[in-house]
């Protein structure tokens, strides 16, 4: 009987140890390389005259205290008070203390409603210099969007905020009081991340069992096999110093919704402080993520990401001027 538990043991182990070589073999062959390039219509935004402009590139010397990069998606609806809310707080701390200068980039990521032509009236209302809209071809996915528009970005540092408003935007200065305080910025590159950890217990109470065991799962897989000491990476609020935005994003491979986790972890890799700030968070209803595939998809991608590094199917890049 010990005999037949062993061989029953040994063949699991082989059969475990099968699968892993093959999903190591489907992580390498499939990688993608880090996607910069951009069509010509995405090298432009539009004037309030409606010129086309060439976006600038986050390799030239900042000329903004702060970029505040929006992803949109389908977000003609949710993004007015989003933007009513981040307009009114920039103007009247720029009234306050007129050295302070500020854009927004939106960033619509081929939308199918009427995101750009919402964002452009923000655009004609403010000035092209303070309001741009980056409209992509076609969908890449949040971290794609939000990584086109921090490339094209002016700011000293840069912001990405989420569209649906879920974070009180005047708690910019709460991550900008994280990110001052991280002592020494090797090279100037320092990450300050809005967390909404503080809030978990309560979001335990009003999930379901198996939401609460989802959650709980891809903390622990965030945890084991890419970042440690970030008890909240996927906050859509987090501000980079110019450096650190070029030197991570760079490097970005995955241009969907687990594209924080790489992120920080390649943060992590080039030894970049990171702070993590409390922040007021709010749930808005609209939501893109569906429950269940979303969180097996960013599991998938999880282990994707430590494979095809492990493998060095994907290797940390040095930032270099591309179209």
């Amino acid at each position: 009987k010990m005999d037949f538990l062993c061989e029953i043991v040994q063949a699991l182990v082989a059969l475990a140890a099968l699968v892993f070589i093959v999903v190591l073999i489907i992580a390498h062959v499939t990688a993608g390389m880090v996607n910069l390039t951009r069509h010509e219509k995405e090298k432009y935004f539009l004037t309030a005259t409606g010129e086309k402009e060439l976006f600038p590139s986050l390799h030239d010397p900042h000329s903004r205290e702060l970029s505040v990069v929006i992803p949109a998606y389908n977000e003609e609806l949710r993004m007015p008070v989003m933007l009513d809310e981040a307009t009114e707080y920039l103007e009247r701390r720029q009234k306050q203390h007129p050295p302070f200068t500020y854009e927004i980039i939106v960033v619509d990521d081929g939308s199918k409603d009427k995101t750009t032509e919402v964002a452009l009236r923000y655009s004609r209302k403010y000035g092209a210099d303070k309001v741009r809209v980056l409209t992509l071809v076609k969908n890449r996915g949040k971290g794609g969007a939000v990584r086109m528009g921090t490339l094209s970005s002016r700011g000293k540092v840069i912001l990405m905020a989420d569209a649906d408003g879920a974070t009180k935007f005047s708690d910019v200065e709460k991550v900008e009081a994280g990110l001052n305080n991280l002592n020494p910025k090797p090279e100037n590159m320092a990450i300050s991340c809005g967390s909404r950890a503080h809030l978990e217990q309560d979001s335990v109470a009003q999930r379901s069992v198996f939401r609460t065991f989802l959650m709980y799962g891809f903390h622990f897989l965030v945890w084991f096999l890419c970042v440690r000491g970030i008890k909240d990476t996927q906050c859509g609020f987090k501000l980079f110093t110019r450096e650190a935005a070029l030197k991570t994003f760079s490097s970005l491979h995955v241009e969907r919704w687990a594209f924080d986790v790489e992120l920080l972890y390649i943060a992590q890799c080039f030894k970049i402080p990171i702070a993590e700030v409390a922040v007021n968070w709010t749930e808005i209803e609209g939501s893109k993520l569906v429950p269940f595939w979303s969180w097996l998809q960013m599991g998938r991608d999880l282990i994707f990401i430590r494979l095809r590094y492990f493998t060095r199917a994907w290797k940390l890049q040095s930032p270099h001027k591309t179209d």
